[in-house]
């Protein structure tokens, strides 16, 4: 019995295979790519990334079934799924959740890039596909965060859309009005926002992802050391210091997998608004044009960049500031002149570098969720002025730094 259901299994593999490759997939992807052997902590978030990406497309088209976007009936409709849908309340918290985990997840991600120089040749394709991915994330949060119509989806959306009134020579008035679809939010607004966040940007989303994990295994992963293991292979072609990525690394992303997925059931069923933070006490009111909140803020993963728009007083000025943050980190391939990748072995400026731009990114973060006082626009503009100086300063502090010698081979440190 069982020799027939083998036999039956590798006729339908041969089948699937002479018409579709998938074994050939297989092999390239997971049995036969060769991953470094030294992967650590940091390389959980690559596959972390996937599987919420794939949480927010199944839960988002769940809450799809019974969401009205419309203005009459989006507040009313995610109430109605919170209260009378099965199970809705539990598929809204792991949307909104992953929402947040899913920028936790990036963040990280982009960091272990940005220690171990995962930008630098032959990896510059790979880091555009990811920084686009991200842009991309960040556009699908800000729709989806319009849909519930609450005070703050309606005034938060106002406030961002307005910003592109900046622009001159009458290009912003225009702009804002053609993202609106009226000139006020309101039904247009909602509406093709829905049809953005549901179905456009998700498609696009799908379609990088590929590219990203295409360019990845194309010029292959890098590792702490930031070197090559494609350098050194025995006489069957295979790196010495490579691993299968199945079954190695497919064990160890399912333990990450599922510390992960404890920590995401902890927040969901304790905490899943983090006490304002993933869900604002003023986005649980309908939404009303009369009203205005006391203080609008953004969600925490956009604080930081919202932090450098209020610290700059010309309100254009603000905005281009703002985008820059955001489109400086493109160019990072070619800001990076060190000759060596991890951070390992690079000198004590950059180590100072990193650590002074994280913590101005952390407190850029924190005061973008505050009313701007004096005190506090004080801090976002040296915190800026740090987040910059990182960026636009590279080309200097990496190349007068002495670095260590890289290793021949991958260490185990």
């Amino acid at each position: 019995m069982v020799a027939t259901l083998k036999g039956l299994l590798v006729g339908l593999l041969g089948w699937i295979d002479t018409r579709f490759p998938l074994t050939k997939w297989w092999n390239e992807h997971l049995a036969q790519y060769y991953a470094p052997k030294n992967f650590n902590f940091w390389y959980f978030f690559g596959s972390l990334a996937l599987l919420v990406f794939v949480n927010q497309i199944v839960t988002g088209i769940f809450l799809t079934m019974n969401y009205k976007p419309s203005e009459a009936e989006a507040f009313a409709s995610v109430e109605y799924i919170m209260r009378d849908v099965s199970w809705g309340w539990l598929i809204r918290y792991m949307h909104s959740v992953g929402a947040s985990l899913f920028f936790v997840v990036i963040y990280l991600h982009m960091f272990r890039g940005l220690i171990y120089g995962s930008y630098k040749n032959p990896r510059e394709l790979l880091w555009l596909f990811g920084m686009v991915i991200y842009v991309l994330l960040m556009a699908e949060a800000f729709m989806g965060y319009l849909l519930p119509w609450g005070q703050m989806s309606f005034w938060g959306a106002q406030v961002i859309i307005n910003l592109f009134g900046a622009i001159p020579f009458g290009i912003g008035d225009a702009l804002t009005i053609w993202i609106r679809g009226d000139f006020a939010v309101g039904d247009p607004t909602l509406n093709r926002f829905f049809a953005l966040h549901v179905a456009a940007i998700p498609l696009l989303l799908v379609a990088l992802v590929f590219f990203h994990i295409i360019a990845l295994h194309e010029v292959g992963s890098n590792n702490p050391d930031g070197i090559d293991i494609k350098k050194h292979k025995g006489p069957d072609g295979i790196p010495l210091d490579g691993i299968p990525f199945h079954p190695y690394y497919t064990v160890k992303d399912i333990f990450g997998t599922g510390v992960f997925l404890i920590l995401f059931a902890i927040i969901v069923f304790f905490a899943p608004e983090m006490t304002g933070k993933f869900l604002e006490a003023d986005n649980f009111v309908a939404s009303n044009p009369m009203v205005t909140p006391t203080h609008i803020a953004p969600l925490w993963y956009f604080a930081p960049f919202y932090a450098i728009l209020r610290a700059v007083p010309d309100k254009l000025m603000g905005v281009m500031a703002m985008g820059g943050s955001i489109g400086v980190m493109f160019l990072l391939p070619w800001l990076d002149r060190s000759p060596v990748n991890s951070i390992r072995y690079r000198g004590p400026l950059t180590k100072i570098a990193v650590t002074l731009f994280v913590i101005s990114f952390l407190v850029l973060g924190a005061l973008g969720t505050m009313p701007a006082g004096d005190t506090e626009t004080f801090i976002a503009r040296v915190c800026s002025v740090i987040y910059f100086a990182f960026f636009l300063l590279m080309p200097i502090y990496t190349t007068i730094e002495k670095t260590l010698p890289e290793p021949d081979r991958v260490t185990m440190k």
